[in-house]
């Protein structure tokens, strides 16, 4: 009698397997844990669905499995083999915006490959100056997307199903189909000519972010507003409070501090907290304030969502954001965590980076990055005083936020670090 792998759930048909926790010969009992399945961002359990004697395991940690696969042979359990596993339902292409989660986190997985047929037309297309404009930007050919209103006149939906053809086509293995216009896919390389090499295949957690970036870089038109904040006096008052916090149980880092600020900031300018629904030509604004913490770990960067900042007081901050980032390290975030989220905050302080241009996360349509503070020799009242400087690198998806409305944002994000009130950090 076999356990099989369950379904996923949520478009999931398949894993790689982390641990093992059972062999052959061990009692088992309907809902004990079998095995850790690593799918997209998160790691999860797959428990038993009988009870029995372990006869045979099937499948090893490193392995990919797919649903209906079978994990191990049970003696003395029901026979599951009679119900075969749901087939993966296809799902048809869909608006970026719409398809895209806030997050690097967890979302269907994208529909198969497919061959496409290249199209092109004689002529060049009707479509709105919006459409040519972004076509432009994005470097497209109109006449390469097959416009769905009467005439051949292309919509944004046309533009948006045109971008995610490009994504499957790049997605293929062998690259059979290479995008309309772009260099033949090179031939590939044997690196171990020159010396040795080691190669290591991409964790599912690797290929999820290869493709939100790649999704991301094709739909958002971005642009990188550069500032620095003085936070001498917010690092003091930070040093200053932090033993009441730690009798509090929390630790008081910058984090918590920032997204008090930024949390006001991004109330006082909703387009940075809203996301563009490419389908409908809408724009949602968000009522709540789900902050994504971008987290490095071994595998991979995974951003989990502080939810609700605006309703949580400075300790209930630290402490969420320090258990976030554990868990996220520990691979013990689920994927509901890892949703919602409505703006995301990149943090490389703590590694030692300066300025960088992080990329939006959709279907976000701004994101934060903090470098390392330093000391700088600034001038302050005509007098020359070292000062620790923040650098922020705010990165804005140019279709739905302007460069004034972004430089209004920073300029009033650097104002609310700057003259953090103590009366919001003393306990």
């Amino acid at each position: 009698m076999d356990i099989k792998l369950p379904p996923l759930g949520e478009g999931a048909d398949s894993g790689t397997v982390v641990n093992v926790f059972v062999k052959a010969g061990d009692a088992i009992t309907k809902g004990q844990a079998l095995l850790e399945l690593e799918n997209e961002k998160a790691i999860a359990s797959i428990p038993a669905d009988q009870s029995g004697t372990v006869t045979q395991v099937y499948v090893k940690a490193g392995d990919k499995i797919s649903v209906g696969q079978r994990l191990l042979a049970l003696a003395g359990g029901v026979s599951t083999a009679s119900t075969p596993a749901p087939a993966p339902v296809a799902t048809a292409p869909v608006a970026v915006a719409a398809a895209t989660p806030a997050t690097l986190t967890g979302a269907p997985v994208a529909p198969a490959p497919v061959a496409e047929e290249e199209f092109v037309s004689s002529v060049e297309p009707a479509a709105a100056p919006t459409i040519r404009r972004l076509a432009q930007e994005l470097g497209i050919d109109l006449r390469r997307v097959r416009g769905s209103e009467p005439g051949g006149r292309v919509v944004m939906a046309d533009l948006h199903d045109y971008i995610q053809s490009l994504i499957r086509r790049a997605a293929q293995p062998k690259a059979a189909a290479t995008a309309p216009g772009a260099a033949p896919a090179s031939e590939p390389v044997d690196f171990s000519r020159w010396g040795p090499v080691t190669r290591q295949s991409l964790s599912p957690l690797r290929q999820v972010i290869a493709r939100r970036m790649a999704e991301s870089w094709l739909a958002v038109p971005r642009v990188t507003q550069f500032d620095e904040a003085d936070i001498t006096a917010l690092n003091e008052l930070r040093k200053k409070f932090s033993p009441s916090y730690e009798k509090n149980g929390a630790r008081l880092t910058l984090t918590p501090l920032l997204l008090k600020a930024l949390v006001e900031v991004l109330k006082r300018h909703p387009l940075l907290n809203s996301s563009l629904d490419e389908a409908r030509e809408e724009l949602v604004l968000k009522h709540y304030y789900h902050i994504g913490l971008a987290v490095d770990t071994d595998a991979g960067l995974i951003v989990p969502v502080v939810r609700d900042v605006d309703r949580k007081s400075l300790v209930e901050l630290a402490i969420e954001v320090e258990a976030l980032a554990q868990k996220a390290r520990d691979r013990k975030v689920s994927k509901e965590e890892l949703r919602g989220g409505t703006f995301t905050v990149s943090n490389q302080g703590g590694i030692g980076g300066g300025a960088f241009t992080p990329i939006v996360n959709q279907p976000e349509v701004a994101i934060l990055g903090l470098g390392r503070g330093a000391l700088k020799p600034m001038v302050r009242d005509g007098q020359i005083q070292p000062r620790l400087m923040l650098p922020l690198a705010l990165s804005y998806n140019h279709r739905v936020i302007d460069g004034a409305v972004a430089a209004r944002f920073i300029v009033d994000l650097v104002k609310a670090l700057e003259n953090f009130p103590e009366a919001d950090v003393k306990l």
